[in-house]
């Protein structure tokens, strides 16, 4: 195996280590994960890691986009609206946004770490 198979089979298995940590009802970035993991600008790497995922136990529905944005698959919209659901289950404020926005029809309302649903720790 390359060099770089073992990095990519390494950094997905980190990253899925990492989402479990993330406690029901909280919501992270995938830059932030990136960023807990060492490799900060790594956020896309992230968002591949969890797109291959084929684990449940792997909480991926809480990893959202930047500002709380619930990402777009291409699929149509069904991937964002089941991400969506998952987190209204778990009590997470979501708000849908007009059809032709161009950053995700969803969005968790607040990702305060304080007040909101947020979770962002220094490390791990």
């Amino acid at each position: 195996m390359s060099e770089q198979a073992l990095f990519a089979e390494w950094f997905h298995a980190s990253v899925y280590d990492c989402v479990r940590m993330i406690p029901e009802g909280r919501v992270t970035t995938y830059g932030h994960i990136a960023k807990l993991l060492g490799y900060p600008t790594y956020a896309r790497m992230v968002g591949t890691a969890l797109k291959f995922l084929q684990d449940d136990s792997v909480p991926w529905h809480r990893v959202v986009g930047a500002g709380g944005v619930i990402s777009e698959r291409g699929d149509g919209g069904a991937g964002a609206q089941t991400q969506a659901e998952r987190l209204r289950r778990e009590q997470v404020a979501i708000v849908e946004m007009p059809k032709f926005q161009t950053h995700g029809r969803y969005r968790v309302q607040s990702m305060s770490d304080q007040n909101g649903h947020g979770w962002f720790p220094a490390s791990l």
